[in-house]
């Protein structure tokens, strides 16, 4: 089936309210807002005008984004720093902001985290030999973001 050919916008004060409600929603990265603006059909001068305006104004800010990324995707999804880090490049944030929104982790709660998404999954993992059930819980952990040497911590620490 073909879907409905999307309405392009030329009008750059039209796409400017409509980038504005498109931010204010969410907090987006500037490549998102970019990758939306082109698909919109604004050509490159115009988009460039719009993210200036948006930044100015307030409702385009990457610091901002990339901390409500980071809080967001280790308290909810449980993420580890990598995935975490992946993702915000993913989306072209700058590494100064990646590095400072970082911090906002704190290390107990995310050792803490690391631990229980482990014991978590430790009662489903039905393997016998230890050898490979250790092996699958750290491959599980890494999968979710987590560094190597501290899953290694957790499974020597812990009876996992």
């Amino acid at each position: 089936m073909d879907e409905p050919e999307k309405k392009k916008i030329t009008d750059q004060k039209q796409a400017l309210a409509k980038a504005e409600h498109y931010c204010a929603y969410q907090d987006r990265a500037q490549q998102e807002v970019r990758d939306k603006l082109y698909e919109w059909g604004l050509w490159p001068d115009a988009v460039e005008n719009i993210i200036s305006e948006l930044v100015s104004a307030g409702f385009l800010n990457e610091e901002r984004f990339a901390k409500a990324y980071v809080v967001g995707k280790f308290r909810q999804k449980a993420w580890g720093k990598i995935k975490i880090k992946q993702g915000l490049k993913f989306k072209k944030v700058p590494d100064v902001l990646i590095k400072k929104a970082l911090l906002q982790i704190d290390s107990d709660d995310y050792f803490a985290t690391l631990t229980r998404i482990l014991q978590r999954k430790a009662s489903i993992v039905a393997e016998r030999d230890a050898f490979k059930r250790r092996y699958k819980l750290q491959q599980y952990a890494m999968g979710r973001g987590f560094e190597h040497d501290l899953i290694l911590d957790v499974l020597k620490n812990s009876d996992l």
